[in-house]
């Protein structure tokens, strides 16, 4: 009887030890050596446009999650299509972690990051990026378990946001490897072009840098904006049938009267890389003369793009009239040679401008002309702009958006140069331009919520 006993008990923990046999068809877990989950939640990505996408952002939002309760390095995000490492990758600079490793098995991470968009502590969003064919329906794993390898947050940065004081005021940025923005003038957005991949913004900042006589390296301003929308502004439309006296935030009745009176602007870091950064801007006390308005911004640059998109939410609004629109624009781009419009979408084409020395203080030669250059704006078709060319504040292609019910909306402005590394031609920027608004018209849809354990 003892003998029987003490053969099944040396049975079963020879079983507890011998490595058992892998069943392709149901366990296909996600391992990297040690790091072995026994949770997982798995997502289904939607894609139902007839297009690839490349590198496609996708968010996914705290309040469709089935399990909220995790930090970051207690996930890892996992495309179970793509291979492990081969363990042969080299490190893309001196001293740059290599995340990769060739214990992988049955997919490969992605770089991820989970953002506090409302700065309470928790996590909002759920942010990574993944090429996805057209129609397609993809799966994504997130594992959530502690990653001993810490692999949830060393990825070098696509992006950058901060606020520096630059010049004589505080100014905020955002920026991409191949293209900049920043408020210089609060409210209207300035945009700075890279000729190689780059992020400049903390040196132009640490360092007190020109835009326009940096070394070549990082880039340049493109645009002047003085009075103008800039490569973006918002607006409000309180007179329809005196669309080129539309209220701006910076041009307020109240103008130049100080902070008591005129429009404030507050400006916050809310996300900062690897793969997408944030900025928040609070425009406050906005007095028309029409109407007393407050509104919040986000403007969020992405990694590998070149474009960067803008979600506004008015916090306050109480015009006098029921009769206004909201609005959103960019100036005529300098030199302006060619308009593509259609629906929400507009294309500024330029050629020839003088970008060196607005104030002719240079010596002779000593211009800088740019041989192309355009700016676009997208406003998605759910708000059904409206497009109007107006000659004021220097000449702004203008898109008019009926009020909506949660008093928002969102576009896309996007940007391309004759000396940029990417989209250096005008058919080059049409074709990213219109297929990144047909993107941004049909986002990818992140279905599925199943929670499985091991």
């Amino acid at each position: 009887m003892h003998n029987r006993m003490f053969f099944a008990m040396l049975c079963f923990l020879v079983s507890l030890w011998w490595p058992r046999p892998v069943i392709a068809a149901s366990d296909d877990w996600y391992t990297d050596g040690r790091f072995a989950p026994t949770v997982r939640v798995k997502l289904i990505l939607v894609n139902s446009e007839g297009i690839d996408r490349q590198q496609c952002p996708i968010v996914v939002k705290r309040s469709t999650m089935p399990v909220v309760n995790f930090i970051s390095d207690n996930l890892v995000v996992v495309d179970p299509l793509l291979h492990g490492a081969t363990g042969e990758e080299k490190e893309p600079e001196p001293g740059v972690q290599v995340r990769s490793s060739p214990e992988e098995i049955n997919g490969h991470y992605l770089p991820f990051q989970l953002d506090d968009i409302d700065q309470d502590g928790m996590w909002d969003e759920l942010f990574f990026m993944t090429d996805i064919k057209a129609n397609e329906s993809k799966t994504i794993y997130l594992y959530l378990s502690y990653d001993t390898k810490s692999r949830s947050g060393a990825f070098p940065h696509q992006t950058h946001a901060e606020i520096g004081r630059y010049g004589k005021h505080y100014v905020p940025w955002w920026e991409s490897k191949s293209m900049g923005w920043k408020l210089w003038f609060l409210d209207s957005v300035d945009m700075y072009g890279k000729r190689i991949p780059k992020l400049v913004a903390n040196h132009e900042n640490t360092l007190g840098l020109s835009g326009h006589s940096h070394p070549r390296d990082y880039g340049n301003d493109i645009m002047w904006v003085s009075d103008t929308f800039g490569a973006s502004a918002v607006c409000l439309i309180e007179e329809p049938e005196n669309v080129e006296n539309v209220s701006r935030p910076r041009f307020s009745p109240t103008k130049d009267k100080g902070p008591l009176y005129d429009t404030r602007f507050a400006h916050h870091v809310i996300a900062n890389g690897p793969l997408r950064s944030i900025i928040r801007t609070d425009l406050m006390n906005w007095q028309t003369g029409k109407g007393e308005y407050e509104l919040r911004q986000h403007y969020t640059a992405y990694a590998g793009k070149s474009y960067s998109t803008c979600k506004v939410q008015y916090t306050k609004f109480l015009p006098e009239d029921n009769d206004i629109e909201l609005g959103v624009g960019m100036r005529k781009i300098m030199d302006e040679y060619k308009t593509y419009q259609q629906g929400g979408t507009i294309i500024s084409n330029g050629k020839d401008m003088d970008l060196w020395d607005i104030n002719k203080t240079l010596k002779e030669g000593e211009k800088y002309i740019v041989a192309w250059e355009a700016i676009a704006l997208v406003v998605r078709d759910e708000y059904k702009p409206r497009y109007q060319a107006i000659d004021a504040y220097g000449g702004n292609h203008l898109l008019r958006i009926p009020v909506t019910e949660e008093l928002g909306y969102e576009f896309m402005m996007l940007s391309g140069w004759s000396e940029g590394y990417v989209n250096s031609t005008e058919q080059q920027f049409q074709d990213y331009v219109l297929k990144t608004a047909r993107e941004y018209n049909s986002p990818v849809k992140v279905t599925g919520f199943t929670v499985e354990r091991r």
